[in-house]
């Protein structure tokens, strides 16, 4: 058994089935998925200050920038949003993401996106692309675009929950579909379609952004998804290595 294979084993084992539960088996990766995901995207997050605001709803001696401040203020409110749909198990539709997107970019709209409509759990209004390629749906097709991908992910069967996840994540990125936080959005989102297929959720590490975006282009140049899939696999592995860790000492001590 491979160790992507052993985290999936140890994940299903749990037989997680409500917020409860959920917050339990992510207690402390909850923290580490904000500040990755956060620091992707702004180099002025820090692992500090994220643990701070989920622990104690705040930071001391803080003298960075107030968007920042928002920032992992609003990722913690988005992982409380999450265990509540999860608790829920609310389906994945265009309604749940603008919520996620709202809850994860209010307060951070800069003044230009503002002065021209774009607001936080709207599609845009004006073409914003991302990355070498400057991919990115045109604002009148992005409506269409999110419900042919949402339409394609109904009925995904466990077993392919990594690779159905990796598409979703492929597509969203290259919709664009948002003025802003359209990475925060399509990470957090990806994690959360992994749970409902009983499935752990991945960190992508920020150290790793490299062959992130690689993989990503992987499939904005050539509509590859395995360099995606390939990398969420590692990636999980090391999200959860210190659990698969720990189960094969336990099995080992058991064969002595």
């Amino acid at each position: 058994m491979t160790d992507y294979e052993k985290a999936v084993a140890l994940w299903r084992k749990r037989n997680i089935t409500t917020d409860a539960e959920l917050a339990e088996a992510l207690n402390g990766h909850s923290i580490a998925f904000a500040y990755h995901s956060g620091k992707i995207e702004n180099e002025n997050v820090t692992y500090n200050d994220t643990r701070e605001i989920f622990e104690h709803d705040g930071v001391t001696g803080y003298t960075g920038d107030l968007r920042t401040l928002f920032e992992i203020r609003n990722s913690k409110e988005a992982n409380e949003f999450l265990l509540r749909a999860f608790n829920e198990k609310r389906p994945i539709n265009g309604e749940l993401v603008s919520e996620f997107q709202r809850v994860l970019t209010q307060n951070t709209y800069d003044t230009r996106r503002w002065q021209l409509g774009e607001r936080p759990g709207e599609y845009k209004r004006h073409d914003y692309v991302t990355g070498k390629n400057e991919i990115g749906a045109a604002p009148e097709d992005v409506h269409e675009e999110m419900t042919e991908l949402l339409d394609e992910l109904e009925d995904v069967s466990e077993d392919k929950a990594l690779a159905a996840a990796a598409y979703f994540h492929a597509k969203f990125e290259n919709i664009h579909p948002f003025a802003d936080g359209n990475g925060r959005t399509g990470r957090l989102m990806m994690n959360y379609f992994l749970l409902l297929h009983n499935h752990p959720p991945v960190i992508i590490h920020e150290e790793d952004r490299k062959d992130y975006y690689a993989a990503l282009e992987a499939w904005d140049e050539r509509q590859e998804l395995g360099p995606l899939i390939s990398f969420l696999r590692e990636q999980t592995v090391k999200t959860w290595q210190k659990q698969i860790e720990r189960e094969d000492r336990k099995k080992n001590i058991w064969r002595e």
